[in-house]
C-alpha cells in the first residue's frame, strides 16, 4: 500500500521577493514625463492663481453693464450735446477723474458710458452720462474689483518681479499642455483605450474620476489653454507682440505716428460726438463707437474703433478716422489699420471675444480646467509617491 506523500511548496528565493521592475522606458519618454510633472509642481499655485483670475474676467463686461443698472438708459431726444458738455459735466462732479474711453452705443435709449481712473484712491471708475443733457447719472467704482483682478492675473499685484514671475509660469504651462499630450496618446487605438481617453467614468472611485478629469479634460481643453497662453505672452512681451505686427504687415507703436497728421497745440478740434454717429451710419451693424479720450491731445486725428466694446478688446473691429480739426474723413496707410487690428485680435484670443458668447462660454470653461489641473496633477502625483512597489508573485 502506497503512502500519500504531500508536496512541499518551494521556498522563495531571494531574487523572488525583490520588488518588480518594469522595462525601462525611453529617455525621451523619461524627459517628457520629467518636464511635465516637475516644472509643473513647482508653478501650480501660480498657475492656479493666474487661470482663476483670468477665468474670472471673461465675463466683466457682462457683469459691469448689469452693475450699471438704471444708469444704462435714457429718454431719447431730438439732438445730443456736444463731448465737451458731458466732459465738463463730469468734472463738476469729480476733478481727479481721469478719462480713457467714452463709448457710444447706437440704441438711442443708452447713456454714454465714459471708463476713467480716479487719480486719488487709484480707482477703475465708470461714468454714465446723460447724452441729450449731460447729465452725470452714475459714477460706478465697484468695477475696480476686475482692475485688481486683471493685475493679479498680469502681475501678482508685484510690479515687475510678480510679471516675470507669471511669465515663467505661463511658460511652464504651455509646455505642459505639449508634454500632457505625449503623455495621453494612446499606444495602441482600441475600443477601450479610446473610450478610456475620450470618456470621464463619473461612477468610478475618487481616484480614477480624479485622473479622469485631469486626463479627459485637459486634451478637450488643449488647443484653447495653449492659446490663452501663448497670447498672454505675446501680450506681456511688447516687443513679441511688435514682431507680430511687423509680420503682418503693421505698424509698431514707435511708427504710428509717422502715418497720421501731428496735434497742433492750440488749434480748436471739432466736436467728436457727431463723428461717432457718421461712423455709426458707416457701420450700421455696429452696436458700440469707442474713442480713446486720452489719445485726442497725441494726434490730429480722432480715431474711432466700431464693433462690440470690451475691456480690452473689441469684437469685429472696425477703424473710422477723421481729421480732429476739420472733421473731414482722412485715409491712413494701411501699416496703421493693420497694427490695430492685429493687436485687437490678439486681445480678442486672450480675453474670448473671438466669436461672440460662444466664444465667451467656451474661454470661460477652458479656463475653469486650466485652473483645476495643476490641482487634479498633484492629487495623481501624492497618490502615486505614497505606492509600494509590487513584490514578484511565485506560483505553487
Amino acid at each position: 500500500m502506497s503512502t500519500y506523500t504531500p508536496k512541499i511548496k518551494p521556498r522563495n528565493s531571494a531574487a523572488d521577493t525583490l520588488p518588480y521592475r518594469k522595462k525601462s522606458k525611453h529617455w525621451l519618454t523619461r524627459l517628457n514625463a520629467w518636464l511635465h510633472l516637475w516644472p509643473s509642481i513647482v508653478s501650480g499655485i501660480i498657475v492656479v492663481l493666474v487661470c482663476l483670475t483670468g477665468t474670472i474676467i471673461v465675463y466683466a463686461d457682462e457683469i459691469i453693464d448689469v452693475m450699471a443698472g438704471d444708469a444704462k438708459y435714457v429718454e431719447a431726444q431730438q439732438h445730443r450735446v456736444s463731448s465737451e458738455a458731458m466732459i465738463d459735466a463730469i468734472a463738476a462732479k469729480d476733478t481727479s477723474l481721469f478719462l480713457v474711453e467714452c463709448l457710444f452705443y447706437k440704441d438711442p435709449d443708452r447713456s454714454t458710458r465714459f471708463r476713467a481712473f480716479n487719480m486719488k484712491n487709484r480707482h477703475l471708475t465708470f461714468i454714465y452720462v446723460n447724452p441729450y443733457t449731460a447729465e452725470v447719472l452714475k459714477i460706478d467704482d465697484k468695477a475696480h474689483f476686475f482692475y485688481v483682478t486683471a493685475h493679479l492675473h498680469a502681475d501678482l499685484l508685484a510690479g515687475m518681479p510678480g510679471r516675470i514671475t507669471v511669465i515663467i509660469a505661463t511658460i511652464i504651462f504651455l509646455i505642459s499642455t505639449i508634454t500632457g499630450l505625449v503623455l495621453w496618446w494612446p499606444k495602441r487605438w482600441t475600443r477601450k483605450t479610446v473610450k478610456d481617453s475620450f470618456t470621464v467614468k463619473w461612477a468610478a472611485k475618487f481616484k480614477r474620476l480624479n485622473y479622469d478629469l485631469h486626463n479627459v479634460y485637459g486634451f478637450y481643453s488643449l488647443i484653447l489653454c495653449f492659446v490663452l497662453g501663448f497670447s498672454g505672452l505675446m501680450i506681456s512681451f511688447h516687443s513679441w507682440m511688435d514682431f507680430t505686427v511687423k509680420l503682418a504687415g503693421g505698424a509698431t507703436h514707435e511708427e504710428i505716428e509717422k502715418y497720421v497728421p501731428p496735434h497742433i497745440e492750440g488749434k480748436k478740434a471739432v466736436d467728436f460726438v457727431p463723428l461717432a454717429y457718421r461712423v455709426f451710419e458707416e457701420f450700421p451693424n455696429k452696436p458700440h463707437i469707442i474713442i480713446w479720450p486720452y489719445t485726442i491731445d497725441k494726434m490730429g486725428v480722432y480715431v474711432f474703433r466700431a464693433g462690440v466694446g470690451g475691456l480690452k478688446s473689441i469684437e469685429n473691429m472696425e477703424l473710422s478716422i477723421f481729421d480732429k480739426y476739420t472733421g473731414e474723413p482722412i485715409s491712413v496707410k494701411k501699416e496703421l489699420v493693420i497694427h490695430e487690428k492685429t493687436e485687437n485680435i490678439v486681445w480678442q484670443l486672450h480675453m474670448g471675444q473671438w466669436w461672440g458668447q460662444l466664444g465667451k462660454l467656451s474661454t470661460f470653461l477652458a479656463g475653469i480646467i486650466a485652473t483645476s489641473l495643476p490641482i487634479t496633477g498633484f492629487i495623481i502625483w501624492w497618490g502615486k509617491r505614497k505606492k509600494k512597489p509590487k513584490q514578484r508573485q511565485v506560483s505553487s
